[in-house]
């Protein structure tokens, strides 16, 4: 499993038809009218990755089996929802298990899209996405110190909860700097403190340079992830085959689809490293954070791995690729044992040793 990433948005800034590009699907109604997405749209991606496909090559696997990312697309959000304007913001409780959230905004000029604020104006739209995310929170805050009140809550946790209630009553959504506090106030699923992607829905002929749009999104959020895309031909681009699809995107002058910017991006973010087994069964990749230690890693694929770990035997992808195996690897001097204290890298080839 990579990770899963909620999209939000105001109406018609093309939500839907960016969720069925990415998941190469048409389970998300796209229309011009607010609120054609009521219930939310799950779809699952793998993640392509060159390295496994040469791995499984040179292995003979029987199976190959991706990592993948988790996309769950929800109604647009408008000014007021959460006073119940719209469809409200009852909906955002689908999103609260996600890893992060695309915060998808409309950077086009259309007189056959409507907007629901009839400006286009990313800025204000951005604004509006935060200040219901905010509210959202609030909401979830007092209603969990409320239960408090019944003694369910500990003195530190109250403290914690009524600290971040003044922050975001101020509009504030950033962390706190204590990781335990985050960590409590991760498990509550609050929006307002999970990592955000900013992506830029823009039309065709400002796609390789951007628009005034753009760049004043740039411009206010400089230590931002913003990716810039146009949603009508990632639709396009996932409907053609491999060959068609490279040839289309040279035409076009574009070297990354949105998906692979995405990811790109959603494994930077959320600090994310990919690990691989592979053997004649089976080559699989597996994402694990940066930093994670061998038995950790261990416990992703079985969690039984982790306390029964005894050593780890370790080649890098690119080792493994040159050798064409483990065991020219091993012959080459490129095969390492390490214990539990080592810290897995991306691209490591793992070959875990337990105890029954």
């Amino acid at each position: 499993m990579g990770f899963k990433c909620g999209i939000v948005g105001l109406p018609n800034v093309g939500k839907s038809t960016l969720f069925n590009a990415l998941t190469a699907s048409k389970n998300a109604e796209a229309a011009n009218f607010p609120f054609c997405t009521i219930d939310p749209n799950i779809g699952i991606v793998d993640v392509v990755d060159d390295r496994l496909d040469h791995l499984s090559r040179l292995s003979n696997s029987k199976k190959k089996i991706y990592t993948n990312i988790t996309f769950v697309d929800i109604a647009g959000l408008v000014k007021g929802a959460s006073k119940g304007e719209g469809l409200g913001n009852k909906f955002l409780s689908h999103i609260r298990e996600v890893d992060a959230i695309v915060h998808l905004i409309r950077c086009f000029e259309s007189d056959k899209i409507t907007h629901v604020n009839s400006e286009i104006n990313p800025l204000n739209d951005l604004e509006t996405i935060k200040t219901e995310i905010i509210l959202s929170d609030i909401d979830v805050i007092q209603k969990k110190l409320e239960k408090g009140k019944k003694k369910l809550l500990g003195e530190k946790e109250r403290q914690i909860l009524e600290r971040k209630l003044e922050k975001l009553n101020q509009g504030k959504d950033e962390f706190f700097k204590n990781d335990e506090e985050n960590k409590f106030l991760s498990s509550l699923g609050l929006l307002s403190i999970k990592p955000k992607i900013i992506v830029c829905n823009i039309d065709e002929k400002n796609l390789e340079k951007g628009n005034k749009f753009t760049e004043s999104v740039k411009s206010k959020y400089p230590n931002e992830k913003i990716v810039i895309i146009c949603a009508d031909i990632e639709d396009q681009i996932m409907g053609l085959d491999k060959n068609e699809r490279e040839t289309f995107m040279k035409e076009i002058g574009l070297n990354k689809t949105g998906l692979n910017q995405l990811i790109k991006e959603g494994y930077d973010l959320l600090k994310l490293d990919t690990f691989f087994t592979s053997g004649p069964e089976e080559s699989r990749a597996w994402t694990v954070k940066k930093n994670t230690l061998a038995p950790k890693a261990a416990s992703v694929i079985h969690t039984d791995f982790e306390k029964n770990f005894i050593r780890a035997e370790t080649v890098t992808c690119d080792d493994f690729i040159k050798y064409g195996s483990a065991e020219k690897c091993k012959e080459n001097g490129k095969l390492r044992i390490e214990g539990k204290d080592y810290v897995v890298k991306d691209g490591d080839v793992l070959y875990f040793r337990v105890n029954p």
